[in-house]
């Protein structure tokens, strides 16, 4: 290894000793360079490569201290040797202090072992740098790591810090040295809020690694708190002798509260923050546990929001969302606090009712959410109305574990929605034969489509003063297997429960458009085919731009489709209705309303609706004419048509039977009937054949 000597001296005879006992050293090469001044050598040093520095203080441009301040100034990493005389005592141990690294005597600079003395200086500044490198990196190292990492010596006092532990600590490195551990780490159990002893005084006792235990809680020097985890390790010199300790912990508040929020959201709705279906089942069978210890009963609630699908679909998914919040507050407050409200998930929740003795105490529960539910919720600056259907399971009446409770509670829950919705109903062993009929008439009715068993039959719609066959409604029938031809009575609400009622819908409408395409293209011209339309369909997303696509594919004119919706369906929502009737009407579509007089209406709203057709329920029809103890009945009849005729739209009346409602209904200036006295309805081809040869005359003598 070559090593570069500068020696500074303006003796020549010291300089020439040195050179030569460098140039015969055996412990390394050297390479020597002389000057006389220091300026020389401060303009050789900054051209570096120099590995050592001999200098003589006594300079004939710099003497003394300065001399080797300069020198240190200019080459802080490179070792300066003094070159000194015996008077130079003094000057020689000040340049030490500031740090030199040793000195020659003159005179005295031949000795072999000088080559030796200066080759370990070298070796040993190398030393130093490739420490101070190591240390550097270890530092830098130890600053960017989130971990944060404290020494102590083997009193358990604070050596370092760093960057992170300043941070997580609120203790500064400065302001901790020398400070017991214990008091710039400051911990307490996170359950009992007592202090924990640090583990680096554990370390030292026991000379082995140690971890906090979980809950350990960091009192940072500003009084804020953080939860932390750890680990202790002893730190050990070259002999294996314990020198002291370090710590190196983290904070994991953030991450202690995700891991709470995910457990949460495990276990709960995220829409309503109720009890989801996971711990809804573990409480009802801790209830049932308590309930067998204590001979107690529980009950279990299911329940569905009647119509919720309409006011989704009418108000937007974000108006649904906040009216469950609002039904999941009610339904909160209806409860006891020993009581569990969840929510399954769409429109349903679920109530444990735990801690009574009696049945009927429910009941009294039930009675009060439906009360609650009476009222209107202000929603989006609007009123919305919606009521729910409950049904009620007993332990251990009707179950002996959640899964049989909750289901047996959503059987009752169907039979309270049959019997007219808005109520409760207990559960009877009887339902589950009911719930399963209902579920395979679903499967089948699911596969109907498919198998292509829906059919339509047509039933006329007459002209009363001429006799004249003017329009036709399309009526569903299902040609079952097993049943025969079967009417929609049996079929459609468990159609409409089930979803199932856009797209059987859409199969009734495309095939009365195209039946209706058929007629006009033999010359059998009617007014317009009517299609009754459900309030899902109506109120589906794609119901305009499906009609439209339906009407151009078949090559039907718009104005030979009727619509049939019920005035009930027109007033849940009036605005909404309004803005899809008059996109119908753009459209050039005839609206009929169905069953007029049945509901209980605002007339105003109706009349100012861009309606074509008023159909009077047949309820109205059959009081005509019954024996003179129901004239008030006949009344009523005269009233309701008398109104549609009021409102200047073409009226029809349904469910007209005889020969007596026809007489009756034109004296009232009913525009046209519909009825068995006309014709029942009728598979296409026999009715393709009463419009080409019309309704026989002798049929409408009196």
């Amino acid at each position: 290894m070559t090593n570069r000597v500068l020696i500074i001296t303006g003796d020549a005879g010291d300089a020439k000793v040195l050179k030569a006992v460098l140039s015969a050293a055996e412990s390394g090469e050297y390479i020597v360079e002389w000057v006389r001044q220091l300026s020389e050598g401060l303009k050789r040093l900054l051209a570096g490569d120099i590995d050592l520095i001999v200098a003589d203080l006594a300079l004939s441009d710099s003497q003394g201290i300065a001399t080797f301040e300069r020198l240190y100034a200019s080459a802080p990493h490179a070792p300066i040797v003094i070159l000194t005389a015996p008077d130079q005592e003094s000057l020689t141990s000040t340049a030490i202090q500031q740090g030199a690294q040793g000195y020659l005597s003159k005179g005295n600079l031949a000795p072999p072992l000088v080559p030796q003395y200066l080759q370990n200086l070298i070796r040993r500044k190398s030393l130093e740098e490739t420490y101070y490198l190591e240390k550097t990196r270890a530092e830098i190292t130890l600053n960017s790591i989130n971990d944060a990492v404290i020494g102590t010596d083997m009193l358990g006092n604070v050596e370092y810090l760093n960057i992170a532990a300043e941070t997580l600590t609120g203790w500064s490195r400065e302001a901790a040295r020398g400070r017991p551990v214990g008091t710039v780490m400051r911990i307490l159990d996170g359950t009992t809020r007592e202090p924990k002893p640090n583990p680096i005084d554990l370390v030292l006792r026991h000379n082995k690694t140690m971890a906090l235990t979980t809950g350990t809680i960091l009192i940072c020097r500003d009084g804020h708190e953080a939860a932390i985890e750890d680990s202790v390790a002893p730190i050990h010199d070259w002999d294996g002798k314990m020198t002291g300790a370090v710590i190196v912990f983290h904070d994991i508040t953030v991450a202690q509260s995700l891991a709470l929020k995910m457990a949460h959201l495990a276990q709960h709705d995220f829409l309503t923050n109720l009890p989801n279906r996971i711990l809804l089942n573990d409480r009802i069978e801790q209830a049932i546990s308590r309930t067998k210890r204590q001979g107690t009963r529980l009950a279990v609630l299911f329940l569905d929001l009647d119509s919720f699908k309409h006011i989704n679909d009418s108000f937007g998914h974000s108006a649904g969302d906040m009216l469950l919040q609002s039904v999941a507050d009610r339904l909160c407050a209806c409860v006891r606090g020993s009581d569990t409200v969840s929510r399954q998930g769409g429109d349903e929740f679920v109530i444990l009712v735990t801690e009574d003795r009696y049945v009927e105490n429910a009941a009294l529960i039930a009675d009060k959410i439906l009360s609650a539910m009476a009222a209107p919720h202000f929603i989006a600056e609007q009123e919305l109305y919606v009521s729910t259907s409950i049904g009620i399971s007993v332990y251990p009446e009707d179950g002996q574990d959640a899964e049989t409770l909750i289901q047996n509670a959503d059987t009752a829950m169907y039979n309270a929605k049959e019997k007219g919705r808005n109520n409760y109903q207990y559960f009877k062993r009887e339902m589950n034969a009911r719930v399963v009929e209902r579920q395979t008439l679903e499967t089948q009715l699911r596969q109907a489509l498919h198998r292509q068993e829906f059919v339509l039959h047509y039933q006329s719609i007459v002209n009363l003063e001429t006799s004249v066959i003017t329009g036709v409604e399309a009526l569903l029938r299902w040609q079952h297997p097993q049943w025969g031809l079967t009417l929609p009575g049996r079929f459609l609400p468990v159609a409409e429960s089930s979803g199932m009622m856009v797209q059987l819908g859409r199969w009734v409408l495309r095939e009365a458009c195209l039946q209706a395409k058929r007629w006009y293209d033999v010359g059998l011209l009617l007014n317009a085919i009517s299609v009754n339309i459900s309030a899902s369909e109506f109120c589906a997303q794609g119901f305009l731009q499906d009609v439209r696509m339906i009407l151009s594919e078949i090559g039907l004119a718009p104005r030979c489709l009727q619509l049939e919706i019920t005035e009930n369906m027109l007033m849940r929502d009036v605005e909404n209705s309004s803005a899809r009737l008059d996109k119908l009407k753009e459209m050039g579509i005839q609206v009929a309303v169905d069953d007029f007089g049945a509901g209980f209406s605002n007339l105003s709203y109706l009349a100012r609706l861009p309606i074509d057709v008023l159909k009077i329920a047949p309820a109205f029809v059959h009081d005509i004419g019954l024996t003179t103890s129901n004239n008030g009945l006949s009344s009523l009849a005269s009233a309701v048509i008398a109104m549609a005729v009021g409102f200047e739209k073409l009226v029809v009346a349904e469910g007209v039977e005889d020969h007596l409602q026809w007489a009756f209904l034109k004296v009232k200036h009913c525009d046209e009937g519909q009825g068995y006295l006309f014709s029942r309805p009728m598979a296409a081809a026999p009715f393709t054949l009463l419009l080409s040869e019309g309704i026989p005359t002798p049929f409408f003598h009196v």
